[in-house]
């Protein structure tokens, strides 16, 4: 029996926590795929389809709200990762929200379990 590995697309535009979470969820069995701005989002959500979106909503050139509402619309789990204290907000428009900093742990496990991924 073949399995398929996860996919997770990282839009995050701090590269150190891009980098942190894609060695995290590699090590971990998922194809990533990153992100810096709403645009190359929006372009890598054009090629393929990922199973799971990290998404930091604070992201500057245009509506990262925007965003999430079309990857909602489209049924893709979104983890919303913030250092915002807005929390429970965040909460409401999305599947999870990691806080920032967030434990390696934290950020695969969510991942994992949106992504209905078997271990």
């Amino acid at each position: 029996m073949t399995t398929t590995a996860p996919s997770a697309l990282i839009v995050e535009d701090d590269a150190s926590l891009r980098l942190l979470a894609r060695v995290n969820l590699e090590l971990d069995g998922f194809v990533v795929s990153e992100a810096s701005s709403l645009q190359e989002a929006e372009a890598e959500l054009a090629r393929e389809t990922p199973d799971v979106v990290l998404l930091d909503v604070h992201l500057g050139g245009g509506d990262s709200y925007e965003l999430l509402a079309n990857l909602r619309a489209r049924g893709i789990p979104v983890v919303i990762v913030t250092g915002s204290a807005e929390v429970g907000e965040l909460l409401a428009a999305a599947d999870a929200v990691i806080a920032k900093p967030f434990s390696p742990e934290d950020l695969v496990g969510t991942a994992r379990r949106l992504a209905r991924v078997k271990s």
